[in-house]
């Protein structure tokens, strides 16, 4: 697959279906983009586990922090990267290495390894790369949404 680009279908498919989250390279440091990004899933209702064998056993707004994937305690959707791009490689040979393997390995702004990234499709897992999770969500909201009538609708209001 190219990864120059992704159909809204394709972004909105893999955060619409997953449910439990590994974030690796998660940080403690409320500063940091994974901090944020772990705060905003916890919000949407997914399950999150953050990744970082620096402060294994620690917590990440209340969430135990595990050193490596393989030490999470059930099976994991979606495993989103904040980790340098030389290093993506090593994130997919650990999740190859994983009894039960994700849908989707997520590389963010910045992240990308094409070699590693087909690797992953070989195994059957989708990849998308140099994307933010976040700024993508909006898509999960349009196809959860799509057919619903808006309550203004129809009665000469705005929907705005």
């Amino acid at each position: 697959m190219m990864h120059d680009t992704y159909s809204d279908a394709y972004l909105a498919g893999i955060l619409g279906s997953a449910r439990t989250i590994a974030i690796v390279g998660a940080s403690l440091k409320d500063n940091r983009p994974s901090h944020w990004v772990t705060g905003f899933l916890l919000g949407k209702g997914y399950h999150v586990f953050p990744v970082n064998p620096e402060h294994a056993g620690e917590k990440i707004l209340g969430q135990t922090i595990y050193a490596r994937l393989a030490d999470i305690p059930e099976p994991i959707d979606l495993v989103d990267v904040f980790r340098r791009s030389e290093h993506f490689s090593e994130v997919v040979d650990e999740v190859l290495r994983l009894p039960d393997l994700p849908m989707a390995i997520w590389g963010q702004l910045g992240v990308r390894d094409d070699e590693a990234a087909a690797r992953a499709e070989a195994a059957g897992i989708k990849v998308v790369m140099n994307r933010a999770l976040v700024t993508e969500y909006p898509l999960v909201y349009e196809l959860t949404h799509a057919n619903t009538h808006h309550p203004l609708q129809g009665r000469g209001r705005s929907a705005a």
